[in-house]
């Protein structure tokens, strides 16, 4: 992805390096700084209660990133027994990375619409191509990471739900084939060009619409001119 943009237009590449980076950073400083809220200071004392990408990055996951746009950041650390309530704690920890992209993506949406409404800027204007590209990828992560499978966010979710032990085979079921199955849609996503992740891409682009007002896709398609 970053590298095809790279030769085909290198500032859009610099835009869409620099939103994937913050969009990361701000999802994983989220979880460090609910779990000090929350009594747990693991995360801030591992450096990761920070904005700096480099605190964050996976070198796994930074070159799949690169490369196919698909990527992941380190985990951040916390000990579920220092919080207050580790049960819900744990939910609160985990959901606080997609909560802060869903309100990267509204900031970036409500900006972007008083910018087009005003016709201040022209759709190819850097500052344009900057916050859709922020918006789309925030409401990706956002929508990727509530997915009920491990490692993803919404797995604390799903197992702080169904904890009771009438749920253990269903809770050994998802623990089992759920990372398989993510793994194999992954590969599907990223080897043909079937949208695996439909479920992740069509509420992301629906959310996109009602910020905008419009036609995200439209949006893109005149802003890279396709």
């Amino acid at each position: 992805m970053f590298l095809s943009l790279l030769f085909s237009d290198p500032l859009v590449a610099i835009a869409w390096a620099i939103a994937a980076l913050f969009s990361l950073s701000v999802h994983e400083c989220s979880h460090a700084l609910v779990a000090k809220w929350r009594g747990d200071k693991t995360g801030e004392w591992a450096g990761r209660l920070t904005l700096n990408p480099l605190a964050h990055l996976d070198p796994l996951g930074t070159i799949p990133l690169i490369l196919f746009g698909f990527g992941w950041a380190k985990p951040v650390p916390y000990n579920p027994y220092n919080l207050r309530d580790p049960k819900w704690d744990s939910v609160r920890v985990g959901l606080a990375g997609p909560a802060s992209n869903l309100i990267v993506a509204a900031a970036s949406g409500v900006l972007l619409r008083l910018l087009i409404g005003m016709q201040w800027l022209p759709l190819q204007n850097m500052l344009i191509v900057f916050l859709l590209l922020l918006m789309v990828l925030n409401l990706s992560l956002l929508f990727f990471n509530i997915i009920p499978v491990h490692p993803l966010d919404g797995s604390k979710l799903f197992f702080a739900l169904f904890d009771a032990p009438k749920y253990a085979r269903l809770r050994q079921t998802v623990a089992t084939f759920g990372p398989n199955a993510l793994f194999f849609l992954v590969l599907i996503s990223l080897l043909t060009n079937i949208d695996a992740f439909f479920f992740v891409s069509l509420p992301a682009f629906a959310t996109c619409d009602a910020l905008l007002g419009g036609s995200c896709s439209g949006l893109l398609s005149m802003v890279f001119g396709g």
